[in-house]
């Protein structure tokens, strides 16, 4: 490569990467991975080191992006708010010590703090006197954009330190630096609530927490799931104590919510021999991780390193394989679920993704192809973390050569030929078409199946010929199938027949809580079954309670149904909206108010304006109908307004009435039989589940709440028992640090069958 030939990569390189920041930082809407930008910069980096004539003022590695909004104050940080430098194997991180070494008296000895890397925003808290006084984003490195309303919304943020007030005293001035993020699990649940309201579902879980961060309005801010982590002590008019370890104390015995699962070294041996493990936990923790932060024990060593570039010497970001990676875009494929929902489908030039070959990944729902703009031949970012399902992230435009072309939502099912609907406010396309064979195959397919009613030797290529030979086309027709249904059927000989109908039979008594979570009703797995079922003790009850809750939610729509015609101003619509399915707002809201009327009546202000006439008390009272109907599920621990609306439209529904009305009638065991005997076994324990285990896990804690103990999703001192499968996580590494006793599979079925 000739001086003419690096200088112009260079300046390609400076160019390209520049965008990415700005896409990234600025517009929330990055268009290739983060693995790749690494690549891009290490090749800049060695070209700048290689000749430093290369570089100039506006390279990328000679300041510190910045993530500032026009539209928001601004404050300037009390120290420099930097970036790290990356590390991707242990070489790099043996180099990286030794030029700190050089930099330090001889002899010395270096030990570390390692902690989880998150992928979130980035927050200083600055409190005055034990109080918080104002919460900015990182900016510029220099001056951040000012959220202190947003912020104070945020309850992992203490607004007072010591929490405690018998603890530390506080000192006059404390800045400390932290991430605001949205945990897995809360992406999740945000992600279904949307869904279940018609409404664009989330892609990105960075992109959603900084923008619910930058609201204006700090009542959107307070309405998204976020948490913040505290990491670092910025300035203190105390003195700061001299480790990181330390240092990380002082913060937790203050109040703040640190990040979990920290962990010391002694020297970097030690550390490197530790990276593969922490690689293997990067699923384990709750929050979405690409790597490790480095840091140096000793603070004032530190101190004396300084800063290299935009970089400070004294910590580094230890990288993990990127799970992310650009391919082309073949074609798009369409699936249609148990319910009818209409997923489409990626097909992909096949590429090497975190440790497997990808060649297909969800588009979601033809909404999000619309907003982000992918086009067929697009390159576009697949993204696979752990066991989910691979999506696309969105299309590199930048790639684009212009004979890429607009991806069209299909009008009818590819399977039954109905014409494909799309529900007021929806997002999703939806196959109306119950007995549509796609359907009926993969409700029956999930029913099944081992996390299911696990009924051995009827697998989806059974339940494929089955359907086919129109022997079956509901779940109940499966307990009624003879010799004669399989005779015919490929790879059935008499002996698998036999094996075949003697595993439908013992599936006849499969317990009531497995027999619900294998219905298919959204977010009813394993542990909302156990509770519905200790709850109803058999499945009568729980559809006697969900047809009175629907009887009383269309008297309540009869009623609401009027109010919404005829409105002028935005807020009088916004305020009708919230009548139209009371179960999802207004019956969590007011469940356990003494005055319905009178909260309604302020809730629905801007309609009663334009409305003054409209029947706020026979409203009110038909609401008090519906909370009293749904009482039984309220009192649920868990349960909230989006799972009770689908548990009670699925058990209220004629079709699946008659459904289970015929899955009795074929002998399948629709009541609880053993609550009472098994109840007591884990009574008053609290299990915590981490690694592989032979079954599904939802069956692991169906067998725990079935026996009257509790499930959760965090180690701590009032942990019971930790159950561990094979390559366990944090979880295991917390029980052993906290002495909570550690449970084998074998060792908790053998407590559950022990009397």
């Amino acid at each position: 490569m000739t001086d003419v030939t690096q200088a112009e990569r260079a300046a390609w390189l400076r160019d390209t990467l520049n965008e990415h920041i700005y896409r990234y930082y600025i517009l929330n809407a990055p268009i290739i991975t983060d693995g790749e930008y690494d690549r891009l910069y290490q090749e800049l980096v060695a070209l700048e080191e290689a000749d430093p004539t290369l570089i100039t003022p506006d390279s990328p590695t000679q300041r510190v992006s910045s993530d500032l909004q026009e539209d928001l104050p601004k404050v300037r940080h009390a120290a420099p708010i930097l970036s790290l430098s990356n590390a991707f194997n242990a070489g790099d991180l043996r180099r990286w010590e030794e030029r700190n070494l050089r930099l330090l008296p001889p002899n010395t000895q270096l030990n570390y703090v390692v902690e989880p890397k998150l992928d979130g925003l980035t927050i200083v808290l600055t409190y005055e006197n034990g109080f918080l006084r104002s919460g900015a984003t990182r900016g510029n490195g220099e001056i951040g954009d000012d959220v202190t309303a947003n912020v104070r919304t945020l309850k992992t943020i203490p607004l007072r330190i010591p929490v405690q007030r018998n603890s530390l005293s506080a000192p006059a001035r404390l800045v400390v630096r932290g991430e605001v993020l949205i945990l897995k699990e809360d992406f999740k649940k945000l992600n279904e609530e949307q869904a279940a309201r018609g409404h664009a579902i989330y892609v990105n879980a960075r992109n959603t927490a900084s923008g619910s961060l930058k609201q204006k309005d700090p009542r959107i801010t307070a309405q998204r799931p976020l948490t913040a982590f505290v990491y670092d002590l910025i300035d203190s008019s105390d003195p700061i104590p001299s480790t990181e370890w330390e240092c990380l104390e002082y913060l937790r015995q203050l109040g703040f919510n640190l990040v979990p699962d920290c962990e010391h070294y002694p020297d970097l041996d030690s550390l490197a021999a530790a990276l593969d493990k922490w690689e293997a936990r990067r699923h384990a923790f709750p929050f979405e991780t690409d790597g490790i932060v480095i840091k140096i024990d000793q603070v004032a060593l530190r101190r004396e390193l300084g800063v290299v570039g935009k970089d400070p010497r004294g910590a580094t970001a230890f990288k993990f394989p990127s799970e992310e990676a650009t391919t082309r875009l073949l074609d798009v494929t369409i699936n249609v679920g148990r319910t009818g929902k209409v997923t489409p489908t990626a097909v992909l030039e096949p590429v090497f993704v975190s440790g497997v070959t990808v060649s297909s990944a969800t588009l979601h729902n033809y909404e999000v192809i619309r907003e982000l703009d992918i086009r067929l031949g697009d390159r576009v970012i697949v993204k696979r973390s752990g066991e989910v399902i691979p999506y696309i992230i969105g299309p590199v435009e930048g790639a684009r050569i212009g004979s890429e072309t607009l991806i069209q939502p299909p009008t009818h099912c590819p399977f039954c030929g109905a014409p494909l609907v799309q529900p007021s406010g929806a997002v999703d396309l939806f196959c109306p078409n119950p007995r549509c064979p796609e359907r009926v195959f993969r409700s029956l397919e999930f029913f099944v199946s081992r996390q299911a009613m696990d009924i051995e030797n009827v697998g989806p290529q059974t339940i494929r010929q089955l359907i086919a030979e129109g022997k079956i086309t509901r779940e109940s027709d499966l307990f009624t199938l003879t010799t004669d249904d399989f005779k015919g059927l490929e790879g059935f000989a008499e002996r698998k027949i036999a094996n075949a109908l003697a595993a439908i039979e013992a599936a006849k008594q499969r317990p009531l809580p497995q027999v619900l979570a294998s219905l298919g009703i959204d977010g009813v797995g394993g542990v909302v079954a156990a509770t519905l079922a200790a709850e109803f003790q058999s499945i009568d009850a729980l559809i006697d309670t969900c047809v009175r809750v629907r009887q009383a939610v269309e008297t309540f729509k009869q009623i609401a149904a009027p109010l919404s015609q005829g409105l002028n101003s935005p807020e009088a619509v916004r305020a009708a909206e919230r009548l139209v399915n009371p179960l999802l707002d207004l019956v969590p809201r007011y469940a356990d108010a003494a005055d319905v009327e009178k909260r309604l009546t302020r809730l629905l202000k801007p309609l009663l304006d334009e409305r003054p006439d409209a029947p706020i008390f026979d409203l009110s009272a038909a609401l008090t109908d519906v909370i009293a109907a749904a009482r039984p599920l309220l009192a649920i621990t868990g349960l909230g307004g989006v799972l009770i609306n689908a548990i009670v439209a699925w058990f209220s529904d004629e079709d699946n009435i008659a459904l289970i009305r015929a899955m009795q009638a074929a002998g399948v065991t629709m009541q609880s039989q053993q609550a009472a005997a098994l109840a007591d076994t884990f009574n008053g324990l609290t299990f915590v589940i981490t690694g592989t285990l032979s079954v599904p896990r939802e069956q692991i804690e169906q067998l725990i709440t079935s026996h009257g103990g509790k499930v959760s999703g965090s180690v701590s001192k009032k942990t019971s028992y930790v159950v561990v499968g094979e390559s366990p996580g944090s979880k295991y590494d917390k029980a052993l640090t906290l002495g909570v006793p550690i449970l084998s599979e074998a060792d908790l079925r053998k407590m559950a069958s022990s009397p």
